[in-house]
């Protein structure tokens, strides 16, 4: 006989089904951001083989993300890598890198860090309120660990934090080159070397 205890109700199921979409829908943007990139790389005029060697993939796996672009296709505009650009993905890349030189610099004391780690795992998407909940915990580490953290963290904070409050318009040229996607690992990776090389000045 089969007792209340040993059911499985509607709720744990979905919550078991919940967490496996999330991994499976990070997989697949995951795989989606890999090719975009590549084409990105291409686009910069990178070999195919220097590619591959970079991503850690063959040359053939390779080609054929390059090949999708069909040659009919038009060239997709150069994406901008100037730092100081004010669209919503582009400070939200700014914002993740800034949180996590902070988490790095700070280890397990960073406030930021438990939310650092879970937009790495995939587990926190760059929602509205995710967003103004981690400026919120950036705010409250460059203010307790002022004294660790070099003055240019403050300062990026400052223009990331402006930019999230007046959101640049989209102006009649249509949106800037890229996914949101494609625009916030950039951001985030250009803010973190140009925060380790304010660090080492």
């Amino acid at each position: 006989m089969t007792g209340a205890d040993d059911t499985l109700t509607e709720e744990q199921a979905e919550r078991m089904l919940a967490a496996m979409n999330e991994i499976i829908r990070a997989g697949e943007e995951m795989r989606q951001l890999r090719a975009e990139m590549i084409q990105l790389f291409a686009s910069l005029g990178w070999t195919q083989d220097r590619i591959a060697r970079i991503a850690d993939m063959s040359q053939p796996a390779v080609s054929k993300q390059v090949a999708k672009h069909k040659p009919a296709d038009p060239p997709p505009p150069p994406m901008e890598l100037s730092l100081d650009q004010r669209d919503i993905p582009w400070l939200e890349g700014r914002l993740w890198g800034l949180a996590e030189e902070i988490s790095e610099i700070c280890d397990d004391t960073a406030r930021c860090a438990h939310h650092v780690e879970a937009i790495a795992r995939g587990k926190k998407r760059f929602t509205p309120q995710n967003v103004d909940a981690l400026r919120r915990l950036v705010e409250e580490d460059l203010i307790r660990n002022r004294e660790r953290l070099p003055a240019a963290f403050r300062d990026a904070y400052d223009v990331i934090s402006r930019g999230l409050d007046v959101p640049a318009k989209v102006t009649s040229t249509g949106s800037p080159a890229g996914s949101p996607s494609a625009r916030r690992t950039l951001a985030h990776r250009i803010q973190r070397d140009r925060l380790r090389n304010a660090s080492r000045a």
